[in-house]
């Protein structure tokens, strides 16, 4: 038996959407998930998102890694999710309550209110996370936020230099994040400009993460490096974060839908 799907993307960072708001999916686990996230043998994708009932918001969104690990947000692919949903919505994912809204300049999520507290990211143990006195290589006192997920910040002279394919995986595996953890390498270009690099846990290098884009943006205001309107620029292109005064995060940025197919669980290994 064959199930729906819809292919999108976030300024290039991409997912595979499944829809079982009425039912009708097969089980979707981890396994499944890293099976249609390969891209030499699935259909290919950095995330499958799982969209589900919800009783505390309009719907639920689920989000598993390519290697299919689950996480708690994902910045692009709720701009995806407000795209096809194609009105204002509240969005219930592992990491909170988000919205959405659609705008002339594409999709605007509000991303909730970042943590700060060591306990939040999490760490292993206590520290000032504005100013962390750890280093990997040249890579050093960085700044962790939680924006639904956890974050490291590395704020450097040209982001395209660090070799993050290397020390990206070393830094999110490191014992110090004991749920893991996404490693940002960003440059302030100007107070409403940063370039930026992440390496994604669980999905290694890509184009575009939005709530790295988010916790960079934080991370740089809270150090007093950009103003509270920034524009950050990743591999795949811009995205406009604002921190509002009530603490809010508002994320804009597009997405797109690439193509709609369908699957069958049972080329993967899995029962339909």
């Amino acid at each position: 038996m064959r199930f729906p799907f819809t292919k999108m993307h976030g300024l290039g960072n991409d997912f595979i959407v499944l829809d079982a708001r009425e039912g009708g999916l097969p089980p979707i686990d981890g396994a499944l998930a890293a099976a249609l996230a390969d891209r030499h043998t699935g259909i290919g994708c950095d995330q499958l998102i799982l969209l589900e009932p919800s009783v505390a918001a309009d719907l639920r969104m689920r989000i598993f890694n390519s290697d299919g690990s689950e996480v708690e947000s994902c910045g692009n692919a709720a701009r995806a999710i407000g795209l096809l949903y194609g009105a204002p919505a509240r969005i219930e994912t592992a990491g909170g309550i988000i919205a959405t809204t659609p705008t002339d300049n594409g999709i605007s999520v509000e991303m909730g209110v970042p943590r700060f507290g060591w306990e939040d990211i999490p760490l292993a143990y206590a520290m000032d996370t504005q100013a962390m006195p750890v280093a990997w290589e040249e890579l050093d006192n960085p700044i962790a936020v939680n924006v639904g997920n956890p974050h490291v910040i590395f704020f450097v002279e040209d982001c395209d230099a660090v070799d993050l394919a290397r020390l990206g995986p070393e830094i999110e595996l490191d014992p110090l994040f004991p749920e893991r953890v996404n490693v940002n390498v960003a440059t302030v270009v100007a107070r409403d400009r940063i370039r930026l690099r992440v390496w994604e846990r669980g999905a290694g290098l890509t184009r575009a993460c939005g709530t790295g884009a988010c916790a960079t943006a934080i991370a740089a205001m809270r150090r007093d490096l950009a103003d509270r309107r920034v524009t950050v620029t990743l591999p795949g292109g811009p995205l406009l974060i604002e921190w509002r005064d009530d603490g809010e995060i508002v994320m804009t940025g597009p997405a797109t839908e690439s193509f709609q197919g369908t699957f069958d669980p049972a080329d993967f290994g899995a029962a339909a």
